[in-house]
């Protein structure tokens, strides 16, 4: 009887190691899919501001080809996967390719 029973304890305790190893992954995979979506937003939510608010730079483009925008201190920059601005010194920019 007391066999029956320590084999019921491992296997119920193997069950619930199982169960939560894979609740900790799905809960990363939500937090991953969090972290994009704000990012995503954050820039659309940017970009959207600052074609509104400042001028593009139309024969300009940043390092990596995105839009130039200036603000009204006459400064450049560029808006990043993360909703942020990144200010570039003039001499950084390239001709735009279209």
């Amino acid at each position: 009887m007391k066999n029956i029973v320590k084999t019921a304890l491992v296997a119920a305790s193997m069950f619930a190691a199982a169960s939560q190893s894979y609740a900790q992954s799905v809960g990363k995979d939500i937090e991953k899919t969090a972290d994009k979506v704000g990012n995503k937003t954050a820039e659309v939510a940017s970009k959207g501001a600052s074609a509104v608010v400042d001028k593009k730079y139309a024969g300009k483009a940043g390092p990596q080809g995105q839009t130039i925008y200036i603000n009204k201190n006459s400064r450049y920059y560029y808006v990043n996967k993360k909703g942020k601005r990144i200010y570039v010194k003039e001499s950084e920019l390239v001709d735009k390719v279209e």
